[in-house]
């Protein structure tokens, strides 16, 4: 597993655009996440898979975001982690 490289960000770039949507969040890098001063998400490739380091409390946890199922449910979990402590 390695970290997302351009072309790997250029096949997420949806999944990108969506977690730029959430005003808590701050993109600094292209496709790496913070939230005030802590970091919040980034991005890994595998073969043909892609996942994500994420802060949805208080340690990272890595998911998998290859299918479109995976993508929505990583989002819809990033919303209710940043709107419950808000």
């Amino acid at each position: 597993m390695r970290h997302a490289t351009s072309t790997d960000l250029d096949r997420l770039e949806p999944l990108l655009a969506e977690l730029r949507g959430i005003p808590q969040l701050r993109e600094r890098n292209r496709g790496s996440f913070s939230r005030g001063s802590r970091a919040f998400a980034h991005f890994h490739a595998d073969v043909d898979d892609f996942y994500v380091d994420v802060r949805l409390g208080e340690r990272f946890e890595r998911l998998r975001v290859t299918t479109d199922a995976e993508r929505a449910a990583f989002v819809a979990r990033c919303v209710a982690a940043v709107e419950s402590t808000s």
